[in-house]
């Protein structure tokens, strides 16, 4: 099928702890990613009953943590992106900047706050942070502590992306979405989305699902996000427990078996999320304890060899 004519979408039930996971393939042209996202919308599920409890395998080693407990952004692990990139392929309405004001240490947290401000032709500034070029790795276990913003057109997310996106871009580098919160109302407030994402016959597929808290939003407290990730799937879980897995038998995830970087970011509006409307209070600000990564002990060394 060729995907500048035409459009297709396969949806059915993935593998799941405890509950019905939906599974969306979206085809779409590299140059649009714009459908990729609304598909997304249509994927809703709410696990129930028990759930699969994580924990870190005793072959794993703690590779690469940040506890930010220093008093600024340790640059020697974390790099900034600067500016909006044409809405960074999401029709996003903010302006990255590294001011305090959008990304700052506070009570031994990461805070990377979004504000209603004018600058640089946007509306809105926040910030996004990366181990680009810093630190990069392929399997084990990450996770982060995180106390999300809430409200509509509020786009909180932690994140991996392929460490090749500079020699084969996006999706063929393939991408992990962690941590996605949507804001807005009904359930929005309360569900963590995961994702993967990469490319297969000159289309843009995606897989994932999602879990809804009961009775509370996540922006109520701290909240534990993770993955563990091996050759063979990832687990996604929060605060411990697992609500969904992806096999990655099939030779067209094999971008997802490679290298990933970290990215930590705040974004406002786009075509997933909306646009901030008049119930949407600012500043917003995503707090985060820490972030850790833990994998197989041979790759510790590997780890140390990496360029700071």
């Amino acid at each position: 099928m060729d995907p500048d004519s035409a459009r297709w979408e396969i949806r059915y039930n993935a593998h799941l702890r405890g509950a019905n996971a939906i599974t969306d393939y979206h085809c779409v042209p590299h140059h649009d990613s714009s459908d990729l996202d609304s598909t997304r919308r249509g994927v809703s599920w709410t696990a129930t009953g028990n759930l699969a409890v994580v924990s870190v395998p005793d072959n794993m080693t703690l590779l690469w943590s940040d506890e930010f407990d220093g008093t600024a952004l340790d640059e020697a692990k974390w790099s900034f992106e600067i500016g909006n990139n044409n809405g960074w392929g999401n029709k996003e309405l903010e302006y990255y900047t590294r001011s305090p004001q959008n990304c700052g240490l506070h009570d031994s947290s990461l805070v990377i706050t979004a504000r209603n401000e004018n600058h640089q032709g946007c509306n809105y500034t926040s910030a996004r942070i990366t181990t680009k070029g810093k630190f990069s790795f392929r399997y084990g276990k990450i996770e982060a502590r995180i106390k999300t913003p809430y409200g509509k057109g509020i786009w909180p997310a932690f994140w991996l992306l392929g460490e090749n996106i500079g020699s084969v871009g996006w999706p063929s580098c393939g991408e992990i979405d962690i941590m996605e919160l949507i804001g807005g109302g009904g359930t929005n407030e309360s569900t963590v989305h995961g994702t993967i994402h990469w490319e297969e016959n000159g289309c843009a597929r995606h897989q994932g699902g999602h879990f809804s808290l009961a009775g509370s939003r996540l922006s109520d407290d701290f909240h534990l996000f993770g993955v563990n990730w091996d050759s063979h799937k990832i687990l996604f879980y929060i605060d411990d427990s697992v609500y969904l897995e992806i096999p990655l038998a099939s030779d067209a995830l094999k971008a997802l078996k490679n290298k990933f970087f970290i990215i930590l970011n705040v974004a406002v509006g786009g075509q997933w999320p909306g646009n901030p409307d008049g119930t949407t209070v600012f500043p917003q600000a995503m707090m985060v304890d820490y972030v850790r990564v833990y994998g197989p002990r041979r790759q510790a060394r590997q780890v140390a060899r990496q360029p700071t």
